[in-house]
């Protein structure tokens, strides 16, 4: 799979999981809604991935290790809370940021022996 499908993979996850996070909360907060703009911002990177510009993969590759970081502390207070629910939603959205930052960094690695071998 290309590095592009994996990140809008990767964005839908975090869309639709912080989506769930926050409408299934009894106490919902805005922070939960905070992977869904990021999902919606690397949404919005999808076509200068797709046509491989350089600057916006490496600006979503960092917003997706951002992200990747991030959801760490949320998941630890989920097993905290022992919310299964919520470490199961964490958890699927690390799962995709890490599935994408590896298929960007292939894609780097690949482009650079590209490079080399012309």
């Amino acid at each position: 799979m290309k590095s592009h499908n994996i990140s809008l993979v990767s964005s839908l996850v975090l869309i639709v999981m912080s989506t769930w996070g926050y409408l299934s909360s009894e106490t919902p907060s805005v922070t939960a809604l905070i992977p869904l703009f990021f999902g919606v911002i690397l949404i919005l990177c999808y076509p200068g991935i797709k046509k491989e510009n350089k600057i916006i993969a490496h600006i979503a590759v960092s917003l997706t290790l951002l992200v990747f970081l991030a959801l760490f502390m949320p998941l630890k207070g989920a097993f905290g809370r022992e919310d299964n629910g919520a470490a199961l939603r964490i958890f699927i959205m690390i799962t995709g940021a890490a599935f994408s930052l590896f298929g960007f960094i292939k894609s780097f690695i690949n482009a650079r022996k590209a490079r080399e071998n012309n």
